[in-house]
């Protein structure tokens, strides 16, 4: 039997298995012995011990295509990261380092801005701008209302989507309004656990129909990048790949360099300046980081 990690803690994972449910479950030995951890995400095989009280053994976790964020979770089809449009008002170079680094792990990133309901047409239409004309998708939702849910539901469609974004930009309310009895379930495995009432400090997924899984991970208020050549940050940002070969000096940083594209269409307003600031702030990054 096949299933889904979707929450590990004090030891116990559960795994959800399409039909048949939750099965609370070990990890045996052998992983130990291997040096090997099972995450949240992972597609894992289990041997039932009784079906009734829903236990049985993890006995093999298979291959997975990626892992991301801390704590970990494994198999991401696609990342939502959620930003308030006002109150408070989102920080673009915090949404930029987030995109950098979901651009090295491979993560496709839906942008999605809450309250929608507190900003005019305007400034949705910028922010939608300055992100779609660097190929993310963008979508703006209204978690009080519900407005929105529909086409956020549509692009969770058979896919493990992890949410992520800062603290206080509503992204539980988000969470809660896609499925509402996440809370309920977290209560009763925290029961179970002697734990008290859940926050998100650790990963865990919920499944909102038969093959549409959501990761609610904590939230951050910084990122700070890998270690990285300088030269390879210009890779991550997709909107500056097409000025590839177009500088010119081979390698361009696109910083002090005369005749670099990117900076002539930076200027021209081609290539969203917000953005190009946020390059800035992560090249000096990159190229104070101590190489030991």
């Amino acid at each position: 039997m096949v299933g889904k990690i979707i929450k590990g803690i004090a030891g116990f994972y559960y795994v959800h298995v399409p039909g048949n449910g939750i099965y609370e479950c070990r990890a045996k030995g052998i992983f130990r012995n291997r040096n090997e951890k099972p995450l949240v995400g992972d597609l894992v095989e289990l041997g039932i011990l009784d079906e009734d009280a829903g236990q049985g053994n993890i006995t093999a976790i298979c291959d997975r295509k990626n892992t991301v964020f801390r704590p970990q979770v494994a198999n991401v089809d696609q990342a939502l990261v959620v930003f308030a449009a006002a109150e408070p008002e989102p920080n673009l170079h915090l949404l930029d380092y987030f995109l950098v680094r979901m651009e090295m792990s491979g993560i496709p990133v839906v942008i999605c801005f809450n309250k929608s309901d507190l900003v005019d047409d305007m400034s949705l239409k910028r922010y939608r701008d300055i992100y779609s004309e660097c190929g993310y998708e963008f979508i703006s939702v209204c978690a009080h209302s519900g407005e929105g849910l529909t086409n956020l539901m549509d692009i969770m469609n058979g896919k493990t989507t992890v949410l992520a974004g800062p603290s206080g930009v509503g992204k539980s309310s988000i969470m809660n309004l896609l499925y509402p009895e996440a809370q309920a379930e977290t209560g009763v495995i925290s029961r179970k656990l002697g734990r008290g009432k859940h926050t998100t400090r650790h990963s865990e997924i919920f499944c909102i129909d038969g093959n549409s899984y959501m990761v609610d991970t904590p939230g951050f208020s910084s990122l700070r990048l890998p270690d990285m050549g300088a030269e390879k940050l210009r890779l991550y940002f997709p909107e500056y790949a097409e000025c590839d070969g177009m500088c010119r000096f081979h390698g361009c940083l696109h910083r002090d360099e005369p005749g670099c594209e990117v900076k002539e269409r930076v200027q021209s307003g081609e290539l969203s300046g917000e953005r190009y600031e946020s390059y800035l702030l992560m090249l000096d990054e990159v190229k104070s980081q101590k190489k030991w």
